[in-house]
């Protein structure tokens, strides 16, 4: 085998031999009974039915049983009572180290490494001082008469918080036995046995009394009962007489019923045995009836089996000879209809040739004319542009005219501010006269650059524009004049109409911003 394989092999091997080496030296695991108190740098840590990994000469590994401990007391010497009689007691006390982690701490730190005899050594003077504590609080009468098991849960109450601050618990406590030296308690047995005695031949006593009268009682009840028994004995007998007369009276009414029924049983079956022949004979008749019926039906059918056979017969003839005419009926058909669609589809044909040379000469018809429409529509346009250049040239002239005039009637409307508002609506009319006499003029202007047009074609828009053309003009002079010295046209002559209308003479004017009342 290579050395290159055997080597970390061996590596290995020897890698998990000192793992497992160590794990055995350093895994301690405490059982159930016991607990194991592991000492190190932080401290004492208590575990119990657990494992732990220890480390060696760094921690400490220490055990103390969990197991019962009994102490037998026998006190050493007389305790006395609440009423002075010195006695001594006779107990046994089961006691464990206590498995909570702080009180387990208390008993490491108390018991770790005794014995069981040392933590018995070290508990008796405990419990007996809590003993006599409890004892020289109770008379004797009552320690021996009362309920040893209250003495037991005094003590128990008294003594386990003292052996809790040791790290113990206390289990259980029996009182086993009290003795004296002076035979105080024997003397109380006495009493108590001469007492007994006395119950007992009273007891004695009152029984044989109880079992004499029991006996009279006894004696009396069976006398009562025999004679019960034999009133009884007779009330059944005579019972037992009336019961069987009344049950051979019914026995000779249904012996009669019976009889009597047999009779009647008898002509019914009569009368059913008749009744069951004329049925028979009935049924008899009946079926040869269907029977003869049943021959009618088959001769019927068998006639009708032959006559249907031959119009069979006589059909099938009739449908071959109608089927062979039919079959060359329908192969004429055919040819003079594959005749007819030949001569179809040769028409169609020649139909959909000439409909194709129609429709490429309706193609260029339509193109031709599409280009004549077009040129006419590029001249129409060129000179449709021409004249409304000039009747726009024309209309500029106009108004620039006006708005001279109307800036002359402005420069005298504000050399005539002072002269109140009389002199404010002259002007105004003034400029509406103005408006007025030129305006025929205005309107000639911008519609002579039309009049040398013999026609007009409008091609891809409202016949109506070339109207709002020449309306758009005479707007724009109006709007001018408003701008210009601050007078609607429109708003005064609105107003002037408004008044001739309703018959005033006042006259409303609107001056820009201003609005100018006269009457």
């Amino acid at each position: 085998m290579p050395w290159n394989i055997i080597t970390p092999a061996i590596g290995v091997i020897a890698v998990v031999g000192l793992v497992f080496i160590v794990f055995k030296v350093c895994y301690r695991k405490c059982p159930p009974n016991k607990a194991m108190v592991v000492t190190g740098a932080r401290g004492a840590r208590t575990y119990i039915g657990r494992a732990k990994l220890v480390v060696p000469f760094i921690q400490r590994v220490d055990y103390m049983s969990l197991e019962n401990i009994q102490v037998d007391f026998v006190s050493k010497s007389e305790i006395p009572t609440q009423d002075a009689i010195n006695i001594r007691v006779d107990a046994v006390a089961n006691m464990s180290i206590d498995q909570d982690p702080e009180v387990l701490k208390i008993a490491a730190s108390k018991f770790l490494g005794y014995s069981i005899a040392e933590i018995q050594e070290t508990v008796a003077p405990v419990l007996e001082g809590n003993i006599r504590e409890i004892i020289s609080q109770v008379k004797l009468v009552d320690l021996i008469k009362g309920d040893k098991k209250v003495l037991a849960e005094k003590i128990t109450e008294n003594v386990s918080p003292n052996l809790r601050d040791m790290g113990l618990k206390l289990t259980t406590f029996n009182i086993q036995n009290f003795s004296d030296q002076n035979g105080v308690i024997n003397n109380l047995g006495i009493e108590n046995t001469e007492q007994i005695k006395k119950d007992a031949s009273i007891a004695a006593a009152r029984a044989k009394s109880e079992v004499a009268i029991a006996q009279a009682e006894a004696q009396k009840q069976a006398n009562d009962a025999e004679i019960a028994a034999q009133t009884e004995i007779a009330v059944k007998q005579n019972e037992l007489a009336i019961k069987r007369a009344e049950l051979k009276e019914q026995q000779d009414i249904k012996l009669a019923k019976a009889e009597a029924a047999k009779g009647i049983e008898a002509e019914n079956q009569r009368k059913s045995k008749e009744i069951a022949e004329a049925d028979a004979n009935l049924a008899r008749q009946e079926k040869q009836i269907e029977l003869k019926e049943r021959e009618v039906r088959i001769t019927e059918r068998k006639l009708e089996a032959e006559i249907k056979k031959k119009a069979e017969a006589d059909k099938f003839a009739a449908q071959q000879e109608a089927d062979a005419e039919l079959y060359s009926e329908q192969r004429n058909a055919e040819a003079d209809r594959y005749r007819r669609e030949q001569d179809a589809e040769a028409q169609k044909f020649e139909a959909e040739q000439s409909a194709a040379a129609k429709k490429a000469e309706a193609e260029a018809e339509r193109f031709s004319k599409e280009q004549e429409a077009a040129a006419v529509e590029a001249a129409g346009l060129a000179e449709a542009a021409a004249i409304r250049a000039k009747g726009n040239a024309e209309a500029e002239a106009a108004k620039a005219k006006l708005l001279a005039e109307a800036e002359g009637l402005k420069e005298k409307a504000e050399a005539m501010k002072q002269y109140g508002d009389a002199a404010k609506q002259q002007m105004a009319l003034d400029t509406i006269k103005v408006y007025f006499e030129q305006l025929p003029s205005i309107a000639e202007a911008v519609a002579s650059g039309y009049s040398s047009v013999e026609s007009i074609k409008m091609y891809g828009g409202d016949s109506s524009q070339l109207t709002g053309q020449i309306i758009n003009g005479l707007t724009q002079i109006s709007d001018g004049i408003n701008e210009s010295i601050g007078i609607d046209l429109k708003s005064a002559l609105m107003g002037v109409l408004g008044a001739k209308a309703l018959g005033g003479d006042g006259v409303t004017i609107n001056m820009g911003d201003s609005t100018q009342d006269s009457e």
